[in-house]
């Protein structure tokens, strides 16, 4: 939700710097280029994703008049990462509480960081030019029951010890 109030920052990491880095490894007779996106990248309806989407864009264009080899993958939440709500719920839980989720109803895909790692990885090596790689991420998580089980395994009673 911060590139939400962020338009500027967003525009500027997200496409701009994409599309620095992309030149600059067409420009350097790079082999391959593997751009991180978002699931979110798909129908996009946040800043995030529309931003994600448009690197994506601009990169499968590249692709069709370089050289180097352009390849997408589309990522869900990659767990313990920086920016996922993992470390936080911990933290929060760590002090006490409360656990802070946005909305009662909101859900994610989940992928641990060997996943994500593997699935770069395997883009690499065998993706096609433009293609976007999409790892099966399983069902979603509900958020409101990822921070009740956490509370749970860290000792903790829901909403008697700790509140969300």
């Amino acid at each position: 939700p911060m590139l939400e109030d962020q338009v500027r920052e967003a525009i500027k990491n997200n496409v701009l710097g994409t599309q620095t880095v992309a030149l600059a490894a067409d420009r350097s007779g790079a082999s391959g280029f593997v751009l991180i996106s978002t699931d979110k990248a798909v129908n996009p309806t946040n800043v995030m994703g529309a931003t994600k989407r448009v690197a994506e864009i601009f990169c499968q264009n590249l692709d069709s008049r370089s050289k180097t080899k352009y390849i997408t993958v589309r990522f869900g939440n990659v767990l313990e990462s920086s920016g996922s709500v993992v470390p936080l719920f911990r933290e929060q839980i760590r002090a006490g509480g409360p656990v802070t989720v946005t909305h009662r109803d909101i859900v994610r895909y989940f992928m641990t960081i060997p996943e994500a790692c593997q699935l770069v990885m395997e883009a690499a090596t065998m993706g096609e030019e433009g293609e976007i790689f999409v790892l099966d991420m399983g069902d979603p998580v509900r958020i409101l029951d990822l921070a009740a089980d956490m509370i749970r395994l860290s000792g903790f009673r829901v909403g008697e010890d700790i509140e969300i």
